[in-house]
């Protein structure tokens, strides 16, 4: 979808990307991640041409990104950026109906478009869509800037440190939000983020970025497990990668389960099967607990995990 190749990007004397490659696969999530600096902001505005590059080659399907119109490139990716860059003298739905009016789509499919988005992003229409940007929180704003990236249905979607200014609670339920949301829309996604937490939780595909250039570019795992060098050891935490392996591995991976799901009271914090190894170890440290029952998504009970098992597997 996206390939990069031996692309530098210079101001004045100053190399930003130095002599950069780069292979980005249809439908994944590839996270930038790095120091402050190191040129991921600016890799990632060399793909949709809001920078020229001054060496090498940037193509999507093939195609030279230079060879295409710029204004028709741009249409063609949505791009979210920190702190939304919403219109506020716009409402929500007219900001998220942006690109589909410029493309000149009928208004009833503009208006579909725009529900169906709210909705998708747990915003209700009925409530919102009238809402000018400074009604907002922060966090329904950055949704409003998630949802007009994703209003014409692009490919690509290129997020630049979207959470970045959201408190610890409003950022962890949008980046719960943007899993849910990729696992049913499969867009093909540059994050970039200079947090190793959010880059592991979104990421399909890691490159660490470190003085313009890319130190590793691998699977969570694979650079939790085998980090290419003492920056990226450093980068990912050398005391507590097995507990940030654990926040890979889904509760069911290592659960028992039951024959047959049961009718159980799951109650408040329960743990489910999607829920990571991490979190369902947590919850029985807090709790003094040997084992805890594992929920399906219906609130039925479907098995249990130790902690035995966990320490002896979980990483």
């Amino acid at each position: 979808m996206i390939e990069l190749k031996n692309v530098t990007r210079r101001f004045g004397n100053t190399v930003a990307v130095d002599n950069l490659n780069l292979t980005i696969e249809t439908g994944e999530v590839c996270v930038l991640v790095g120091s402050s600096g190191c040129g991921k902001s600016t890799t990632l505005r060399m793909i949709n041409r809001l920078l020229p590059h001054s060496a090498g080659e940037i193509l999507v399907d093939g195609e030279d990104v230079n060879a295409m119109n710029a204004e028709q490139l741009r249409l063609n990716m949505g791009y979210v950026i920190q702190g939304t860059g919403l219109f506020p003298h716009w409402t929500v739905a007219r900001n998220i109906a942006m690109v589909p009016h410029l493309l000149k789509w009928p208004k009833e499919r503009i208006d579909a478009r725009v529900e169906e988005l709210m909705t998708l992003l747990d915003l209700d229409p009925a409530t919102h869509a009238s809402k000018y940007p400074q009604q907002l929180s922060g966090g329904q704003a950055q949704r409003v800037g998630v949802a007009r990236a994703l209003a014409a249905d692009p490919n690509i979607l290129l997020m630049d440190e979207p959470f970045g200014a959201l408190d610890a609670i409003t950022r962890d339920n949008l980046q719960m939000e943007m899993l849910r949301i990729q696992r049913q829309v499969r867009k093909t996604t540059v994050f970039v983020t200079h947090d190793i937490d959010e880059a592991l939780k979104l990421a399909t595909r890691i490159a660490v970025m470190d003085q313009g250039r890319i130190i590793q570019h691998d699977t969570p795992e694979n650079i939790l497990r085998h980090p290419a060098s003492d920056f990226v050891e450093n980068l990912v935490g050398k005391q507590d990668r097995g507990l940030k392996l654990m926040s890979l591995r889904p509760v069911r991976d290592l659960m028992s389960a039951h024959a047959e799901p049961r009718q159980s009271e799951a109650g408040e914090g329960a743990i489910t099967e999607g829920d990571s190894v991490r979190l369902a170890l947590s919850v029985m440290l807090w709790k003094d607990l040997g084992e805890i029952a594992v929920f399906n998504a219906r609130g039925q009970e479907t098995g249990v995990i130790t902690r035995e098992r966990i320490i002896q597997e979980g990483a």
